[in-house]
């Protein structure tokens, strides 16, 4: 199963047609940590994270947990746990997952730069929720109703496009 970026302002799999926004840099075959690009090619979807408190449990096949108050995604290229799950502390320093915004309170983890991690090419690259189409920091974000749909036609072999 595709799922396919069109035109930088859509999510197509089969056919949906999902209105979203990306990265204010754009698109970029060659993403950099903090250059607020969404990173171009073909990854495979990742776990799925919910707020407990918000949401119920997304109706999906993949692996879901839930984000806890500490619980974070680095993005310090210079720590040995970069662009992965994270209990942030004084230490470990990055992106939190327990947000006020709720832009968080779903997400699906796209697989850029998560299996042999180089550090400076980019992370915390999600499908997350956005309430206004605003440009993301490197993610695509959804309205709610179309991510719980998303997650509902997407499995482990789902494949994402970004081109």
């Amino acid at each position: 199963m595709l799922l396919k970026l069109k035109n930088k302002e859509y999510l197509i799999i089969d056919e949906f047609k999902f209105k979203c926004s990306i990265g204010k840099s754009g698109l970029k075959s060659k993403k950099i940590e903090g250059d607020n690009s969404t990173p171009k090619g073909n990854f495979k979807i990742g776990k799925v994270y919910y707020r407990s408190d918000r949401v119920n449990r997304p109706e999906t096949i993949l692996k879901t947990k839930i984000i806890t108050k500490n619980m974070g995604w680095c993005d310090d290229p210079y720590n040995k746990n970069y662009n992965k799950e994270i209990i942030l502390s004084k230490k470990n320093k990055g992106e939190k997952l327990f947000r006020k915004d709720g832009i968080y309170d779903i997400l699906i983890v796209i697989e850029y730069n998560t299996k042999k991690i180089r550090p400076f090419k980019g992370s915390a690259i999600f499908i997350h929720l956005t309430k206004n189409y605003k440009p993301t920091k490197g993610c695509i974000a959804l309205k709610k109703k179309d991510l719980l749909i998303l997650l509902k036609i997407v499995n482990k072999k789902s494949l994402i496009k970004i081109c």
